[in-house]
């Protein structure tokens, strides 16, 4: 399990999931990676960082975002 940082690109929030930027990583982002239902839609803003926890390295799929902050 690892925990990395991001920047939120877009959110869905008919399905809570969200595009992603990993930290340091210029042109790749990782879309439909989900979001902890606890987050509210209103602080799901493009821009935020957010904090992801990756389950399975390699697989992003396997990945959740459980915080978002300024």
């Amino acid at each position: 399990m690892r925990l990395r940082k991001a920047i939120l690109r877009s959110f869905n929030s008919g399905n809570y999931t969200a595009t992603i930027q990993i930290a340091g990583s210029y042109k790749v982002y990782l879309e439909d990676i989900s979001v902890a239902r606890n987050l509210p839609a209103a602080e799901m803003t493009t821009g935020r960082k957010a904090a992801v926890v990756f389950f399975d390295d390699y697989s992003p799929k396997e990945a959740v975002v459980i915080a978002v902050y300024t």
